[in-house]
């Protein structure tokens, strides 16, 4: 196939590039290896918006960090899905922290970061009563934010599917082949042939790098792990808590969520594989030892959910974004890991400029807006609820009872540019299956509807794409083998 313009990576990155594209004339096609967009790290990380100060003055995280950061708000809007303002605490317990803390907020300075400040105890319990009150000091962040990554990601790719980008899922590359008249991408369905490609393939990005370029980079996967609590759980604490950075990260965090939710985690362990997103009981118990220091009264009860994400830790410990060196015409975004997500969209901004700048594209007459997303359905008042059933009387009927989650959110999810094809894609989208049942009580209903709309057999729907089929198959398929 040809297209002019390849993206590799269906992430929040590579979706954040195809929408700023989709603005210039070009033909544009992204491949994603995965089921659907947001399967790897975008739907497995922390969804803080962070403020810019851990990041070291100079390097590409500290720049795409506090520029996207500043971005973040109004890209949410317009797009239509989670932002909260809602500030971040970085916590020291002794001397030794108290001047790492005082040495962050001087380096957030130099960031750019603005409004931060070192607060004594008193401050910190004034903000957050239920903090350790062994607490001595902390970091004052009220620039940091929420975000849900996952939905972003989803809104990215449709408002890039509406300006004519074409998403090719399941479709793995393989190889990346430097030719006379542009690349040759070798997937596991085929070969795609491109004037531009642009790597951002998350954990795999280093080895396509390597296909093309004489300096090598070298991606760890570096594994995190969480507990999800439920709505039920008031949450304990309105900041995002921070305890103090290690060489490994910036430790385990107790922090809300968009959705009302706690989130504790990640661990931070680095793998060999790169798909091993397995919980496990060793790393669970750290985060939870760990939190332990922020919230004394920690209550696990309310866990519905554990979960790990992997992210692209690269050797170098920077971001690396641009024009792949030694291959005019490749660009990438490699080692994104956290603050990935708050450096989004300037990171996507930057490649669109150069890619545009350096390859004369031109922008389009008309570039269309994001597609209007309706008002989720549990955060409308009654008298909406009324105005949306009279509208479509689908929206009476509750499919997911945890998330209060309708028929007709699980249906329009389906019926969008880049439309949920799995019931876990239905959950990236609608949040059916995320509450305490995690789909115990919907999953059956989601995959029905999945069927319905998708004009296929119940046992072709998948939790998650691959052979995860939810069906083994009929009552009549059974009651032939036992004739046989």
């Amino acid at each position: 196939m040809n297209t002019e313009i390849l993206i590799i990576g269906g992430g929040v990155i590579g979706c954040a590039v195809a929408r700023e594209l989709s603005a210039y004339t070009a033909s544009i096609t992204l491949l994603e290896s995965g089921p659907d967009v947001a399967t790897g790290a975008s739907k497995a990380n922390s969804g803080i918006v962070h403020a810019g100060f851990d990041t070291k003055p100079g390097s590409a995280k500290a720049r795409y960090n506090v520029e996207g950061a500043l971005l973040h708000e109004a890209y949410c809007r317009e797009l239509g899905v989670p932002y909260v303002r809602n500030g971040a605490l970085v916590l020291a317990f002794d001397e030794e922290q108290q001047r790492k803390v005082e040495a962050l907020c001087r380096q957030g300075i130099e960031n750019g970061v603005q409004k931060l400040a070192v607060i004594n105890r008193e401050q910190v319990l004034a903000l957050e009563p239920n903090v350790n009150p062994d607490v001595h000091c902390a970091l004052y962040a009220p620039t940091s934010a929420l975000a849900s990554p996952y939905e972003l990601t989803c809104a990215l790719a449709d408002h890039a599917a509406v300006n004519g980008v074409a998403f090719v899922l399941h479709t793995e590359a393989l190889e990346i082949l430097k030719e006379e008249a542009g690349f040759r991408v070798v997937t596991n369905q085929g070969d795609y042939n491109a004037k531009i490609v642009v790597n951002c393939a998350g954990v795999a990005s280093a080895r396509l790098h390597d296909q093309l370029s004489e300096t090598k980079l070298t991606i760890v996967p570096r594994k995190g792990e969480y507990y999800l609590l439920d709505h039920d759980v008031q949450p304990p604490f309105r900041h995002t808590m921070f305890q103090t950075p290690t060489a490994m990260g910036k430790g385990v965090l107790v922090t809300p969520t968009g959705h009302d939710t706690m989130l504790l985690g990640p661990s931070a362990m680095d793998e060999t594989d790169p798909t091993d997103v397995a919980t496990t009981a060793e790393a669970l118990q750290i985060v939870r030892e760990k939190a332990l220091l922020t919230w004394p009264n920690e209550n696990l009860r309310g866990v519905i959910t554990t979960f790990a994400g992997v992210r692209a830790h690269e050797l170098g410990d920077d971001f690396v974004v641009g024009a792949t060196q030694g291959a005019s015409g490749a660009y990438e975004a490699i080692g994104i890991e956290s603050p990935g997500l708050s450096a989004a969209p300037a990171i996507a901004k930057a490649l669109c400029g150069q890619i545009t700048g350096e390859n004369r594209l031109t922008r389009k007459a008309e570039w269309k807006p994001a597609p209007v997303r309706p008002k989720p359905f549990f955060a409308m008042t009654a008298d909406e609820r009324q105005a949306a059933y009279e509208r479509d009387p689908a929206y009476g009927n509750v499919v997911c009872r945890c998330e209060k989650v309708t028929e007709a959110e699980v249906r329009a999810a389906i019926r969008r540019p880049v439309g949920a094809r799995t019931i876990d894609a239905v959950k990236r989208r609608t949040r059916a299956g995320m509450g305490r049942c995690q789909g115990g009580f919907c999953s059956p209903r989601v995959l029905e509807i999945l069927a319905e709309e998708l004009g296929v057999l119940p046992t072709a729907i998948t939790k998650d794409g691959g052979e995860g089929y939810v069906l083994m198959g009929t009552l009549a398929d059974f009651a032939r083998k036992g004739d046989a």
